[in-house]
């Protein structure tokens, strides 16, 4: 099966969103006796956005999710 070369701007997307799901992850790692609710920055989401609707994936989670699991099959 031939592998499609990610364009720049979908690789952007595709780290900005590992990042993002890094983020959310060590959130919900932290101390269990923090009393707060995980919080996501918001900095952090909106850069995962910009990146998705800069790289024409904004609503197009199929596509988006397939360079996923090319660029980082265990995320």
């Amino acid at each position: 099966m031939p592998t499609a070369v990610p364009t720049d701007r979908e690789r952007t997307a595709v780290q900005a969103y590992l990042r993002l799901l890094h983020t959310v992850r060590a959130a919900f790692d932290g101390p269990p006796d923090g009393g707060r609710p995980a919080v996501v920055p918001p900095a952090v989401l909106a850069e995962a956005e910009r990146a998705l609707a800069g790289a024409g994936l904004a609503g197009n989670e199929e596509k988006f999710f397939r360079l996923l699991r090319d660029w980082c099959p265990r995320a």
